[in-house]
């Protein structure tokens, strides 16, 4: 257990700045790419104290809330032990005054969040407690699109640790991500001794709003951030040094656990989609092969290459080919059927966030069966940066599945509808089934084959 107090010398908040600004470039948590690309359906914050939802998370929480996102806020402990020598307070005072506190600040981070108080004596939270509370806020069945947030189980206060392990066990077990935030790390710890942690940490970039409604509702805490009065024993708990740790546009978190839907999909099923076996999976491929508009291209990018059927059909009309997934599972399996294609492979990604950029340009980008995984805003930067990315005489296929695609924003025709609206390419061929749309798109004018090879 680290040793240490609230109002000791703590490593000073220019220390972090210079880390921060030393970091490697990277390591931004996009939440979306959590979830293929999509926000969680449901957030939910656990707070061993008081305040530490605000401290650790209040960026985070105002994002989601302001976004949409179902979100729960789970305070454990009444914090009553802030102030144990308080000659003004007492224990039962002091919960009642901050529950009043949390609940203002969440009503300035996310007012229509569902706050819950649990009680648990301050200091002394016992783990398989915490584990059933939040056991009891999952509820049964899967909760494939949740987000738990709880404090850092290294954080060095007991309560934190003990609710940081309870979420780690119960969210490993269930497969949910897990964001594990520190808040007292930032007072006792320091770049050189925990460069090892520091290594895990994702920073999540807080825009002017939730920033702003962050210290509105840190604001409200003013029993942690105030002296409770002149007398001793009612000395400030959250020193401006400490304070100034949580004035950044930045909040920090450990992420674990979880796995993408596509990622379970690959990793339950050799072929989700059996597209190696299905008559319609390998005519469909052949006539998008059949629909490109050149025998052979320079350097190709496909765009969600699942197991590889495409890819390496793609692999033998490319020089070079760069396949792209966000499963780990499906990139492994794509690699193992590009094994006699040496200047194939495949990479593991999140587009928009993971663009290839240093790769380009390209020749053939291909979006297969996945323009509507992304949302509006996703697939219009998709659109912005293959268009970037393509070379003058630069080919785009795409090729999707009409029917409803529940769960997700677009469906095949608003996916082809949007690029031909945006991209400024223009169509150079298109097929039509009540199944699927295959279009080729390419830099005006768009020369049809047979023009190029000068038989008109």
């Amino acid at each position: 257990m680290v040793s240490f107090t609230h109002d000791g010398d703590g490593t000073p908040e220019s220390h972090w700045r210079t880390w921060e600004q030393d970091r490697e470039p990277g390591g931004d948590l996009q939440v979306e790419a959590l979830f293929d690309g999509r926000l969680p359906e449901r957030f939910i914050l656990l707070a061993a104290h008081p305040d530490d939802e605000t401290l650790g998370a209040g960026g985070l929480l105002a994002r989601l809330a302001r976004n949409g996102v179902r979100c729960d806020v789970v305070v454990l402990t009444d914090g009553e032990g802030s102030h144990p020598s308080s000659p003004t307070h007492t224990p039962r005072q002091l919960a009642e005054r901050r529950r009043q506190e949390v609940a203002h600040a969440v009503q300035f981070l996310a007012p229509a969040a569902q706050l819950t108080f649990e009680g648990f004596p301050d200091g002394a939270l016992a783990e398989d407690a915490v584990a059933a509370v939040l056991l009891r806020e999952l509820g049964p069945g899967e909760a494939t699109r949740t987000l738990v947030a709880a404090p850092w189980r290294r954080d060095g206060h007991s309560d934190h640790d003990t609710a940081g392990r309870a979420a780690a066990e119960v969210c490993g077990e269930r497969d949910i991500v897990l964001l594990e935030y520190p808040i007292w790390f930032w007072h006792w710890g320091n770049a050189e001794n925990q460069a090892a942690d520091l290594d895990g940490l994702s920073l999540l970039r807080l825009d002017t709003d939730d920033h702003a409604r962050k210290e509105s509702a840190l604001a409200t805490h003013l029993s942690q951030t105030l002296p409770l009065s002149d007398a001793p024993g009612d000395e400030v708990l959250l020193t401006p040094g400490v304070l100034e740790h949580f004035s950044r546009n930045v909040e920090a978190f450990f992420v674990t656990g979880g796995s993408s839907t596509f990622e379970r999909l690959h990793r339950d099923r050799a072929d989700p989609w059996e597209v190696a076996d299905r008559f319609y999976e390998q005519r469909k491929r052949a006539l998008t092969v059949a629909s490109l508009p050149r025998r052979r291209f320079r350097r190709t990018l496909e765009i969600g290459c699942s197991v590889g059927a495409l890819t390496k059909e793609l692999a033998d009309v490319s020089d070079l080919l760069l396949a792209l997934d966000t499963s780990e599972t499906a990139v492994r399996r794509t690699n193992e059927a590009l094994l006699q294609h040496d200047a194939a492979n495949a990479r593991l990604a999140t587009v928009p966030a993971d663009w290839p950029t240093n790769d380009a340009p390209f020749d053939l980008v291909v979006l297969s069966e996945t323009g509507y995984f992304l949302s509006s805003d996703q697939l219009d930067d998709v659109i912005r940066l293959t268009r970037a990315s393509l070379d003058d005489d630069g080919v785009l296929l795409l090729c999707h599945w009409r029917h409803p695609i529940k769960g997700w924003e677009l469906d095949g025709d608003a996916v082809h509808e949007r690029v031909r609206r945006t991209s400024g390419l223009a169509a150079l061929a298109l097929h039509t089934e009540e199944d699927f749309l295959l279009e080729v798109f390419v830099p005006a004018p768009a020369v049809s084959v047979a023009r190029r090879e000068n038989l008109l």
